[in-house]
């Protein structure tokens, strides 16, 4: 299959964006982690919009769209959760325990927001009128908590230094499932047309899937040292990946072999995160680039 891309330039220098998110506004939201702005760009005329947040060292990294319309995010540097109007009114949150480090965000099965407090292993909870529950994982010292993802009933998410793929209840309870592969770097997790959950092992160059038994399979990824940031499933039933060492977009088809590879047109773009909007288009951050880019793959 052959595929073009469309990339957008972050007017703000340094920008690193990092997380890209679908609004309740039909636009694209992101999180500019090197200026302390959150971002929006509008899929009516492409035009990219900035909000600086009160702390410009805040280096906000996870957004997604809540229950109540608005968009809410993580600010890891400055240890709060902020939520966004589509408008770009902004209302941050301090969390209950300190230097939190408040990382990847998902809307919950319940309609809350829930995010990974990477530094102090634990997963907690935001109601959309900002009370914070937080939960300890307990089981894996040190498991530095990721990039969630909502499933039937939990959210699920990696453990990038426990090696683990992790599952939390709406009442947080909690389980954990080790990956085979030692230190793999687990990372962006996503459900994928099987009913599984498929994620990326930065460091094994792999994609891993793990089913509600919390039985894992990895694939090997190819091409070597691509370190896999990002993954999202498309509405054909396959997954798109950026490999960030590589500067590629790859296509995985849902039984775990690499299709194609689309060298991305910026160099060293450092692509990350990715999404896929209910209309299909599929976005993705390069955070080296400052650019938010939009792959379109023929069919």
């Amino acid at each position: 299959m052959i595929a073009t891309f469309r990339e957008y330039r972050i007017p703000s220098a340094d920008s690193k964006p990092y997380i890209v998110a679908y609004g309740p506004d039909g636009n694209i939201w992101f999180c500019s982690s090197g200026t302390g702005k959150i971002g929006r760009l509008s899929l009516r005329d492409d035009r990219i919009t900035e909000f600086a947040l009160p702390d410009a060292r805040s280096q906000p990294i996870g957004i997604v769209g809540g229950s109540d319309g608005n968009l809410w995010f993580t600010e890891y540097a400055g240890h709060r959760v902020g939520r966004i109007t589509p408008d770009g009114e902004i209302t941050e949150f301090a969390l209950p325990t300190p230097n939190a480090g408040p990382n990847g965000v998902t809307l919950g099965p319940d309609g809350n927001v829930w995010f990974a407090e990477t530094d102090i292993d634990r997963f907690a909870k935001i109601t959309p009128a900002g009370d914070v529950t937080e939960y300890h994982l307990g089981i894996t010292p040190r498991s530095k908590p990721l990039a969630p993802t909502t499933g039937p009933g939990a959210v699920w998410f990696s453990e990038a230094d426990g090696n683990n793929i992790g599952r939390i209840t709406p009442d947080g309870r909690i389980v954990e499932y080790p990956i085979p592969t030692p230190d793999s770097g687990p990372r962006a997790i996503v459900q994928g047309p099987d009913g599984a959950f498929w994620f990326v092992q930065s460091t094994a160059n792999a994609i891993g899937r793990i089913d509600f038994e919390g039985n894992v399979t990895s694939f090997r990824i190819p091409r070597e040292h691509t370190s896999p940031r990002g993954i999202a499933l498309t509405p054909h039933g396959d997954f798109l990946i950026t490999e960030n060492f590589t500067n590629i977009i790859a296509r995985m088809t849902a039984d775990g072999t690499v299709a194609d590879e689309y060298p991305i047109p910026t160099a060293g773009s450092g692509p990350r995160a990715l999404l896929v909007t209910p209309g299909g288009r599929a976005f993705f951050s390069q955070h080296d680039a400052g650019q938010i880019g939009e792959i379109i793959v023929a069919r």
